[in-house]
């Protein structure tokens, strides 16, 4: 291989690796917009009196499978039954 069809191949390989990594970096900060936003919900759901605390742990129930939820309440609730609460 001569050094032109290198230098090619490698400024090539340049581009595409700086692509990765700015379109990396985009994500990176829509994500950092992303959780601010999320921050502002909870801030002003927490101003209007809810609690905060209570209303993550609903979010994180609402992306849980129904089935698996199911069947650790219903574990829970035996664990709950054994020790007399």
């Amino acid at each position: 291989m001569n050094d032109s069809v290198i230098d090619t191949a490698s400024t090539v390989a340049g581009q595409e690796l700086r692509q990765f990594v700015e379109r990396y970096e985009r994500l990176e900060a829509e994500k950092k917009d992303i959780a601010d936003a999320q921050k502002e919900v909870m801030a002003e759901a927490k101003g209007r009196g809810y609690d905060t605390k209570v209303l993550r742990k609903i979010v994180a129930i609402r992306k849980r499978d129904a089935g698996d939820l199911a069947e650790e309440e219903a574990v829970l609730e035996m664990y709950k039954a054994a020790l007399g609460m």
